[in-house]
């Protein structure tokens, strides 16, 4: 599951001047969403281990008080890693389906410089602009 596409050249980066999503821009992207992955996973099992080793009973009202909100803390961390992790595998699986970089609503390349600065982008910039704008009327209603 986790073999290579492609072979990277040793400091491999993709530039604008390559052909879109070809093998060596889609293998770099898989490698980074593995790393990516595997650190929420490390990160989330630390959260766990420190919530076992939280006391609850703490006697002391401010102190019991500090140690929940640094439970709620650890819970909402490791909730946002958990929905990271699912954005992840959907982005590995549009690498294997040859739809990663491509827009889901216009089908227009999301660009190397998106991409790079957020892996898990499913929207161009203009659909992204779009979209937050719609929720923006939205919310203001």
């Amino acid at each position: 599951m986790n073999e290579p596409i492609v072979k990277l050249p040793k400091n491999y980066k993709p530039t604008e001047d390559e052909e879109y999503m070809n093998p060596l821009q889609l293998e770099y992207f898989r490698q980074k969403l593995l790393v990516w992955k595997e650190n929420l996973k490390k990160d989330s099992m630390e959260t766990m281990d420190n919530l076992k080793n939280e006391n609850l009973n703490e006697p002391d009202l401010n102190d019991r008080a500090s140690v929940e909100t640094e439970v709620s803390f650890e819970l909402r961390t490791r909730d946002r890693y958990r929905k990271l992790i699912e954005k992840i595998d959907a982005a590995l699986q549009r690498i294997k389906t040859g739809s990663y970089g491509f827009c889901v609503k216009s089908f227009e390349p999301i660009g190397i410089k998106r991409l790079e600065a957020r892996p898990i982008a499913t929207l161009s910039i203009n659909a992204q602009e779009e979209h937050e704008r719609a929720e923006k009327v939205y919310s203001d209603e």
